[in-house]
């Protein structure tokens, strides 16, 4: 059975009349208007928009002429009730019946099929008893004797209002996959340099060959995945590994699609184009994601499947028992069965996930929490793994200068002088670091006289007649500087994760550096907390072990998946979701976006990528990771709304079910009038938005 993209139904694959292939999936849909939503978003969004507002606007001045103040001018004021109330059926209420329609089809039983009998049986009841009040038609329905309105235009009309509501709603909370797809897609260069004939020409990316030559240079996109066979430079990967330092490339070297090169010209063999692309193959793993995750079966679904047939059988049967078999007038034994389905009707079952979600994410809002749907509720409070990315989540995602080490005749502030003139006309991240560390001492950093990128080794500068190297190991080799003797220091520090730069000045040994991504504040606190509340905490990334080791070390985290590719991170996801465990994903990357659409709920961080958080099921705005426990403790209390809810909904329903049958007339002579199934509804609603106003009481604590 597949999964309604849109509703979140079941549907049979072999008997679905509607679905459409993009790329290579096919989505299959319950009913017409959910094919059309899926389609033409914005379009459906907007319609449903019109429709509600047309709803309320006609359903407002229903309730005043039915309960508060009645007019009689040029037609009775049960004929103004009529007119405006059929507009709205028909109207507003059209979907409905569609959707009914195509359920019968399918041979389901959907939440439209229970709408629309439940709104047709008020609204031909009253309109019934408003034609042969005027004389129109014979009596069939008896003269109400109760007090209060007799006809009920106001339940018909809001029924459909609020449920058109409760689905504007659900439209703003619920993640928009389509749009998160082209936002991946839009990283790739609409054109690439490609070298034809011995000539240099633009050509449309599409137009690109396994085997062509691309030239890209700095500050531009690479086009599409390939090998370098010329030149060299710092190609900026966060698009989809999430390391904020570019990555050195030379000859031989894999380059991606959609990843930025820095700095030198590079000449690129394209080696896998199109579909193969490592960015296509992202963007179609977060669509085979979306669409195969396990679909959550909605409780109103679920009852509404066997209640609407079972509802309507009880229905036709009090009739036919009352009419044919107890011989009661033909309108006292049809007013049992506009009853029964009155009773029936869905008003607090429309509203009943609809309000503690809204409130629910309301208050998650204000704690900077975005919950985007009931399913994603239905989910995180069963989490018992929760998978951290590191780089930018656990991490802050940009380097900083950890240590300085002087050397030789040099104090730290000499040290970090002379090489903050260096790095000055550096456009690498560790001088970044390097530049900051020393502004925030304050230290003046004067120009430097001359100043040479090494590519692969580091800088060289002079400054008032110094020669200042600063780089790696090779660096000091080509210049014949001995760093035997502090070996045993740069190994250390490198043990610990950090990037370790060496300067010389005028040859001789003058300081250590680190760089490190550091940890956010809040980390150690958030990993420790999960931990005590019985959930297992994992590292994913696509660093080295080393550096990811020591990160681990320093939280607390146990279990660590270094060295993992883009393409591999929501494989890993589906690996531990094998081995029974209930998986959120918190990440911040594009590279994140596949996982957290595999995990059973993707929680994003609100500073990552759109992708990202379009992705997620939850996002937090604050990027705070406290905002994680803050999330699974509101998920948890929503969760435990929304069945209690649900529960109201059909509580009074079920038991005056039998009472609008007529189980009491035998007893009293009293057949149940369809103005007390209105009064359950209105009942129902009325304890189900009081029972979620009540989530406005959580407090977060750890």
């Amino acid at each position: 059975m597949a999964k309604d993209p849109v509703c979140g139904m079941y549907v049979d694959e072999e008997k679905a009349p509607f679905k459409v292939t993009k790329g290579d999936i096919t989505y299959y849909f319950c009913s017409k208007n959910c094919l059309n939503t899926f389609l033409r978003p914005e379009k459906a969004f907007k319609q449903l928009k019109i429709m509600t507002m047309f709803a309320f606007g006609l359903g407002i001045p229903i309730v005043i002429l039915e309960y508060f103040y009645q007019i009689n001018w040029l037609f009775p004021n049960y004929v103004w009730l009529f007119l405006l109330a059929t507009p709205i059926q028909f109207g507003a209420g059209w979907g409905f019946y569609v959707g009914m329609k195509d359920a019968i089809k399918s041979k389901q039983a959907n939440m439209d099929t229970l709408i629309a009998i439940g709104t047709t049986a008020a609204w031909l009841y009253s309109t019934i008893y408003t034609f042969q009040y005027l004389g129109w038609i014979p009596t069939i329905f008896p003269k109400v004797t109760t007090s209060g309105t007799e006809v009920y235009f106001t339940e018909s009309s809001l029924i459909i209002g609020f449920i058109l509501l409760g689905k504007v709603m659900e439209h703003l909370v619920k993640g928009r996959a389509s749009e998160a797809v082209r936002k991946l897609l839009d990283l790739q260069p609409k054109m690439a340099r490609v070298i034809r004939d011995e000539k240099e020409v633009e050509i449309p990316v599409e137009e690109v060959k396994v085997g062509d030559i691309i030239i890209v240079k700095p500050g531009e996109r690479i086009p599409v995945d390939g090998v370098v066979i010329e030149g060299f430079s710092y190609v900026d990967q966060s698009a989809l590994t999430g390391e904020n330092i570019p990555v050195e490339k030379k000859i031989g070297d894999e380059v991606f699609g959609a990843t930025i090169n820095k700095n030198g010209l590079l000449k690129i063999k394209a080696t896998k184009v199109g579909a193969d692309t490592t960015l296509s193959q992202i963007v179609k793993m977060v669509e085979e994601a979306i669409v195969s995750k396990m679909p959550v079966q909605r409780l109103a679904d679920v009852v509404s499947s066997y209640f609407v047939p079972l509802v309507v059988l009880i229905a036709i049967g009090s009739f036919i028992f009352w009419y044919y078999v107890a011989k009661l007038p033909f309108g006292l034994a049809l007013t049992t069965l506009i009853a029964v389905l009155i009773i029936a009707c869905p008003c607090a079952l429309g509203i009943a996930t609809p309000a503690a979600i809204m409130i629910g994410a309301g208050k998650g809002a204000q704690n900077g929490i975005l919950i985007k749907g009931g399913e994603y509720l239905e989910r995180a409070h069963k989490i018992d793994t929760i998978v951290f990315d590191k780089t930018g989540t656990l991490t802050k995602g940009e380097p900083s200068l950890i240590d300085v080490i002087p050397l030789e005749n040099l104090n730290e502030e000499e040290a970090l002088r002379f090489a903050a003139i260096a790095e000055k006309g550096s456009e690498h991240p560790i001088g970044d670091a390097i530049i900051k560390g020393a502004k925030m001492k304050n230290i003046d950093i004067p120009d430097p006289e001359s100043f040479e990128a090494i590519p692969g080794h580091g800088i060289k500068a002079y400054y008032q007649g110094n020669e200042i190297l600063i780089g790696n190991r090779k660096l000091m080799a080509i210049n014949n500087i001995d760093i035997s003797n502090i070996e045993n220091i740069l190994t250390k520090l490198e043990n610990e994760g950090k990037t370790v730069i060496i300067m010389a000045v005028n040859k001789k040994l003058g300081a250590v550096f680190t760089v490190a991504d550091t940890l956010k504040e809040e980390a150690e606190q958030t990993v420790k907390t999960l931990q005590k509340m019985g959930i297992e905490v994992i590292m994913l990334t696509g660093d080295n072990k080393r550096t990811a080791n020591a990160i681990a070390k320093k939280l607390g985290i146990k279990r660590v998946l270094a060295e993992v590719l883009p393409n591999d991170k929501a494989n890993v996801i589906k690996e531990l979701k094998k081995e029974g465990k209930i998986v959120a994903m918190v990440g911040d990357g594009i590279n994140d976006a596949p996982a957290l659409a595999a995990a059973d709920i993707g929680i994003a961080i609100g500073s990552g990528t759109d992708i990202a958080k379009e992705t997620g099921g939850i996002i937090l705005i604050k990027n705070d990771l406290k905002d994680v426990i803050i999330a699974i403790q509101l998920s948890k209390k929503t969760v435990r709304k929304i069945k209690e809810n649900l529960f109201w909904a059909f509580f009074y329903n079920i038991v005056l079910i039998p009472v609008a049958a007529g189980i009491l007339y035998p007893f009293t002579g009293i057949m149940l009038n369809p103005i007390y199934a209105a009064i359950a509804m209105a009942t129902s609603s009325i304890t189900v938005v009081t029972n979620s106003m009540t989530l406005n009481r959580y407090k977060p604590s750890f």
